[in-house]
């Protein structure tokens, strides 16, 4: 059986720690704790679980304190996790028979990271990570902000998954604050660097700023696929927030060049002729989106809405303006499988119904046009 190092970095997080620890204490066998300067109760929390509680003065580099967590574990693998996530009882337990099985050639394991559900329990958005790591591998973490782990070697995949439940409402500017500062005082950016900046000044509302920092990534030609991809995306949200809509539907068919459509781009295109009701198009958009297959490979960020009910619901709305409400009718339908108490689909359920009812009373077969 393999043996398992938790190894974590925190700062203030009294709130959220113990509910973490507890969830993987079952699984773990050592707890690797290194403080950055908490001044609430985080210390003394931690304390109840492990003695293994380090100290290193924050320098705002996360990968320089990831790499001194990792360099104070002693187990064979190394389980990675923040302050606020957490694995369900069926993740330890998948966790657990990964354990008994791992063979010591396996140098990293993915897990699906789920950063939110919906009212059903469903995730909502996900996306991969390398979130077990064989220790004599020595693999280093970069970045100073959004760090990455670097890996390489024998990667397996897995269905485990480590679920983020932040309490926090409001969104922090630390990560903001950190980019500003090294632009300021001249550091260079990797590409990946160029990428978070820009989606830190996204998720600001700083658009302009984010479109620049968003081209002058792309404009390097070294960023991964998957970015790549999200940049695009973003790049067609900046546009559309700031009224340059030709410009937002133009970044969405750039992704294309990257890989194959992908459903969230192409509920984007599918968006931009609907606003135009320039329905016919958007139907041809929305569904070529309802037909694509989540691609198994994908360990970029996953929209689920749009690769399941978010679809059929806009092709309700464009089969209903154009009078087509057989169509329109079986789309919400497929919708409401995926969310069967979403009061826009009820609302359309009941709308479509009293339609249908209307014109079978005068009209025997459904063919309305626009």
């Amino acid at each position: 059986m393999a043996t398992i190092s938790l190894c974590m970095i925190v700062r203030n997080e009294e709130e959220t720690i113990a509910r973490c620890l507890a969830s993987v204490q079952p699984i773990v066998d050592e707890m690797i704790i290194v403080d950055t300067g908490s001044s609430d109760r985080t210390i003394e929390i931690v304390s109840e679980f492990t003695p293994h509680v380090y100290h290193f003065q924050w320098i705002d580099d996360f990968a320089e304190a990831r790499n001194f967590s990792f360099s104070k574990a002693t187990m064979d693998y190394i389980l990675w996790l923040d302050a606020d996530d957490i694995l369900s009882a069926d993740n330890i337990h998948k966790l657990m028979l990964l354990k008994n099985a791992l063979d010591a050639s396996v140098d990293s394991v993915l897990m699906k990271y789920v950063l939110g559900r919906d009212e059903y329990g469903k995730p909502s958005y996900s996306v991969k990570r390398n979130r077990l790591v064989r220790r004599e591998r020595d693999f280093k973490w970069k970045g100073f902000v959004h760090e990455y782990l670097e890996v390489g070697g024998n990667i397996m995949d897995s269905d485990i998954e480590v679920e983020h439940r932040s309490i926090k409402t409001t969104a922090s500017d630390r990560n903001l604050k950190i980019y500003e500062k090294h632009d300021a005082d001249g550091k260079r950016f990797t590409p990946r660097d160029l990428y978070y900046y820009a989606n830190e000044l996204y998720d600001h509302g700083l658009y302009k700023r984010a479109k620049r920092y968003y081209l002058r990534f792309l404009r390097t030609g070294q960023g991964w696929v998957e970015d790549n991809i999200q940049a695009c995306g973003k790049l067609s949200d900046c546009c559309h927030f700031l009224g340059e809509h030709d410009k937002s539907l133009d970044w969405a068919f750039r992704s294309f060049h990257y890989d194959a459509p992908r459903a969230d781009l192409c509920c984007r295109i599918g968006y931009y002729f609907m606003q135009k009701k320039q329905w016919d198009r958007s139907i041809f958009w929305y569904k070529t989106a309802s037909r694509l297959d989540l691609p198994k490979e994908m360990q970029g960020f996953v929209n689920y809405a749009c690769w399941t009910w978010l679809p059929h619901l806009q092709l309700c709305v464009c089969y209903s303006s154009i009078g087509k409400f057989e169509l329109a009718y079986e789309h919400n339908e497929l919708a409401r499988t995926y969310r069967p108490d979403d009061p826009r689909i009820l609302h359309n359920k009941d709308y479509l119904e009293t339609v249908r009812a209307s014109l079978n009373q005068g009209v025997t077969a459904f063919e309305v046009t626009p």
